[in-house]
């Protein structure tokens, strides 16, 4: 049984008759820059009484503060899209252990860090987006991201630049798949595909393909909900309407799957209430929400996606690759990236 007192500078939560004295705040560093994730933090904080307190900045920015303040740092939780990221933060040695056998049970293996010091809150695929009217769902069905490297896709392909953090964590996948020298070859294939020059975000490789500048597109899933949902404007719905996505490589190993996660810091002040909201983001309740708003697919499997990407497939085969992986193989594929000739 848990009892919850608020009072004006504590919290203290009774369970089973032993009471625990928190402060009644938690410090969470974030690289997302989701409007959303506002209306999450509101949550926790009617829930549990909980002030969050929010420091945003760029991956590179935090992970510098983070090392500047050392010790002294009154940060609890690193919060990031993309577990290349997550892995720089655990590189540093700035991680503890997630100590939650409620987190545990339900984030798989493959989307936790070494060491379950990160783990998954929400997941992405980077699928293969087409329009129906150029290129059939039937034709699409066999193509894999190993078949992007095929000249029969010369100057049809749009992908943004290979600075692009998903990108190379794309590469990296393969790389943990096939080695370096085969994923290098399929990069200098791919290249040889663009449409273009690589330019712009996601959201215009999308753009790119409802106009007819190119064929497919290589974006995360959740863009096209964001853009069916109207937010972005009148051009962009259009534009969404327009496209269809393809799940690669779902006669093998299945479709390429990253995160947003989370970790615990090694320094953390408050670090039970740390725990808490890990716990808080993974309870089923919280799950749909958040996915309903940031069109991100959950990782608790009760929990179905936004309709507007769900519309497009869920019963898809993901790849089960260590998202770990992404961070252990990233300079590897920066490297080759970059001998291939991906700007």
């Amino acid at each position: 049984m848990k009892k919850i007192l608020k009072m004006t500078s504590i919290l203290i939560i009774s369970i089973l008759g032993v009471n625990y004295t928190l402060a009644q705040e938690v410090n969470i560093y974030t690289s997302r820059h989701y409007d959303s994730d506002d209306a999450l933090y509101s949550e926790f904080t009617a829930a549990t009484g909980i002030k969050v307190n929010i420091i945003s900045g760029s991956g590179n920015g935090l992970l510098e503060r983070l090392k500047a303040e050392g010790k002294n740092s009154p940060a609890d939780i690193f919060f990031t899209v993309d577990a290349g990221n997550l892995w720089r933060i655990q590189k540093e040695g700035l991680f503890r252990a997630i100590n939650s056998d409620q987190i545990m049970n339900i984030v798989p293996v493959n989307l936790r860090g070494p060491n379950d010091e990160w783990v998954a809150i929400a997941k992405r695929a980077r699928v293969i987006y087409y329009n129906p009217e150029i290129i059939s769902p039937e034709q699409m069905q066999r193509i894999s991201y190993e078949d992007l490297s095929d000249p029969d896709w010369k100057g049809k392909i749009a992908i943004r630049s290979s600075g692009n953090m998903y990108n190379q964590s794309l590469v990296a996948s393969l790389i943990s798949n096939h080695g370096v020298d085969m994923t290098e070859e399929w990069a200098k294939g791919l290249v040889s595909n663009f449409v273009r020059k690589p330019q712009g975000n996601d959201r215009a490789q999308i753009m790119a393909v409802a106009n007819g500048e190119a064929t497919l597109a290589i974006a995360n899933s959740y863009y096209v909900g964001i853009m069916l949902s109207g937010r972005s404007g009148d051009a962009q719905l259009a534009a969404a309407k327009k496209v269809k996505i393809h799940f690669p490589n779902q006669n093998n190993r299945g479709t390429h799957i990253n995160i947003s996660g989370a970790g615990i810091l090694k320094n953390a002040p408050n670090h039970e209430n740390a725990v808490m909201f890990l716990e808080f983001l993974l309870s089923d309740r919280v799950q749909k929400y958040m996915v309903d708003l940031s069109y991100e697919y959950p990782v608790l499997e009760s929990v179905k996606p936004h309709p507007s990407i769900a519309s497009f497939g869920t019963d898809f085969k993901e790849d089960s690759t260590s998202v770990a992986d992404y961070g252990k193989y990233n300079i590897d594929a920066v490297m080759l990236m970059d001998r291939a000739g991906w700007q």
